[in-house]
């Protein structure tokens, strides 16, 4: 059986800097105080991250979400279908739907799909879901 998996424990993100900004980036890199721009800028968001940690951790329990990676199999859609019920997924981190998962199977158990982070699916399924995609 395949299933999809991420290929490294990271999502690749594109940012607009302006020149001044990347200017200092890269004199605190050149000085030594960071080994590359990404180090500069995982250090940033990690700094941002623990600085609002109290009320992103109230978010998470108040939005009822799933912290970390949520992965979703053909076999535990059927039998969700089978038990006559519907999935409201909300996650933060990383949801997967296996690439073996029919789109129509992700629709008829899929009723609502929330994902802080990344969203992993073919894009059969993306397709299918893409008004229930909060």
């Amino acid at each position: 059986m395949h299933e999809l998996r991420p290929k490294a424990d990271s999502e690749k993100i594109t940012i607009n800097l302006g020149y001044v900004d990347l200017g200092h980036v890269d004199l605190l890199v050149r000085d030594g105080f960071y080994s590359n721009r990404t180090d500069f800028i995982r250090t940033a968001i990690r700094n941002q991250l623990e600085r609002h940690r109290e009320a992103s951790e109230r978010s998470v329990v108040r939005k009822q979400l799933d912290l970390g990676i949520s992965h979703f199999t053909r076999e535990r859609l059927e039998a969700v279908r089978a038990a006559g019920e519907t999935l409201d997924i909300r996650v933060l981190g990383l949801a997967t739907i296996a690439p073996d998962v029919p789109a129509e199977l992700a629709r008829a158990t899929i009723a609502s799909l929330t994902v802080l982070g990344a969203f992993h699916a073919s894009p059969a399924v993306k397709a299918a879901l893409a008004e229930r995609i909060a």
